[in-house]
């Protein structure tokens, strides 16, 4: 098998940090390409918006620069100086992550087998897990790596 690429989503939980550096481990065996993506949830935005009275605009450039600083925080923490190449998009992040890894063609996603604790809890008992869900979707192996590695 050759792996050139690897995507990584996170939600910057512990789970996230150690599949992160599950793939930095893998990629000194395939000299693969680490790519990072965080996904904004739609359905937070649209639930903060709602209750704001500040306009819109402004509100989504505050959460964009808050998720842009959380990113470079979880990179700093967890890739300790590796060259990542990072995305961050918006949208439901089960469905973007499938998006991503069909455009960037990636040969293996290593992602956090739950993320954080929250609000989410109920529907992931309902609907499944955000892992659960991308590995129905896409062809190309998934592997969920377990926070305690």
């Amino acid at each position: 098998m050759n792996i050139k690429s690897i995507l990584v989503p996170t939600d910057f939980s512990g789970c996230s940090g150690s599949a992160l550096k599950f793939a930095l481990f893998l990629t000194e065996k395939f000299k693969a390409e680490v790519i990072v993506l965080h996904v904004i949830n739609r359905s937070h935005i649209a639930s903060i918006l709602r209750i704001s009275s500040s306009s819109h605009e402004e509100i989504k450039k505050q959460i964009w620069a808050k998720h842009e600083e959380e990113l470079n925080h979880f990179l700093a923490q967890n890739a300790k100086g590796k060259k990542i190449k990072s995305i961050i998009c918006e949208g439901i992040p089960f469905q973007e992550i499938a998006k991503k890894a069909k455009e960037l063609a990636v040969d293996l996603i290593v992602m956090g087998g739950y993320g954080r604790m929250g609000q989410e809890d109920l529907e992931r008992i309902f609907f499944g897990s955000t892992a659960e869900k991308v590995i129905r979707l896409l062809p190309c192996p998934v592997l969920c790596v377990p926070e305690s590695i």
